[in-house]
């Protein structure tokens, strides 16, 4: 099955495409995303290409670009999340064919911009949220930051934890959309069945992240925020319920209100526009989106 395709085939598949097609790849994550950057992309002269699969679709991309380097094939290009890449020190070093995402990933990407704000005329009680004491943003990213660290943790430290399927009305107030640390640990732990190490050691792990004192942006993971937002809006921002703001709901939500003018701000757009200056002839964005 295609999902399963390895890195070398799917290079090979772009290196067979080039007989027929000489303009532009652009190689992505998810089918999501193609959705998102299809809208900006010139179809005639630049094909998306989503190279998916295990253990993950971010490293078969960037594999796949490492292979088409290596034979000098020109026009090839990705663009994936940035996840903690931008966490590290030093910064991993990446193709020049690869392009990280200005957050964390896609999804934080369309909160940080004003697509939130048209998705709240919809979704949102005006008088409710009038009455936050603080911005809805920064509601979102205090209330998701320690799920960051914490997935972040799981990485740096290999605890192959579990965070797809987690119930987050476990460990935030739906009311106030405080999130306590210790019920979210709980929780994860429970879900992964991972019980090797004290709770109390996790949390004081993630202390010790929380002192690089890291952009948010950088930290949170845009599912999660979106996950907060649901439950903001059965209670604290709104009275839907829940199956009519569901994240999956929420995100097509959101790259439907994201228009192509917030885009032109991004360092994406920038940062392909610069590529295409680098390879002649290779065009990626529509001319138009200026």
């Amino acid at each position: 099955m295609r999902e399963f395709l390895t890195p070398d085939r799917f290079a090979n598949e772009i290196r067979q495409q080039r007989s027929t097609f000489n303009g532009s790849f652009l190689l992505l994550e998810g089918s999501t995303d193609k959705v998102f950057y299809e809208r900006f992309t010139n179809c005639d002269e630049c094909k998306l290409r989503v190279v998916s699969g295990k253990p993950s679709s971010k490293k078969i991309v960037i594999r796949v670009l490492e292979i088409l380097d290596e034979d000098n094939f020109q026009g090839a290009l990705g663009i994936v999340d940035a996840d903690f890449d931008r966490c590290l020190s030093p910064l991993l070093d990446r193709s020049p064919n690869l392009i990280l995402t200005d957050t964390h990933d896609l999804e934080t990407l369309i909160i940080q911009s004003p697509a939130l704000d048209k998705l709240l005329l919809e979704f949102g009680s005006e008088e409710k949220i009038s009455n936050l004491d603080r911005d809805l943003r920064t509601i979102l990213l205090q209330c998701s930051l320690s799920i960051g660290y914490l997935r972040w943790l799981s990485q740096l430290d290999e605890l192959n934890l579990t965070f797809e399927g987690i119930e987050f009305k476990k460990f935030i107030n739906e009311k106030t959309l405080k999130l306590n640390e210790i019920d979210l640990i709980r929780t994860v732990q429970n879900k992964s069945q991972c019980f090797t190490i004290k709770c109390e050691v996790i949390q004081q792990k993630i202390r010790d992240l929380t002192r690089e004192d890291l952009d948010p942006w950088q930290v949170c993971c845009g599912h999660d925020l979106i996950e907060v937002l649901s439950l903001g809006l059965q209670k604290a921002i709104g009275s839907y319920d829940t199956k009519e703001v569901k994240r999956d709901v929420l995100e097509r939500s959101l790259r439907l209100a994201y228009e192509a003018a917030y885009f032109l701000d991004t360092q994406i757009y920038i940062s392909v526009r610069e590529w295409e200056n680098s390879n002649p002839g290779y065009i990626v964005w529509r001319i138009d989106l200026k």
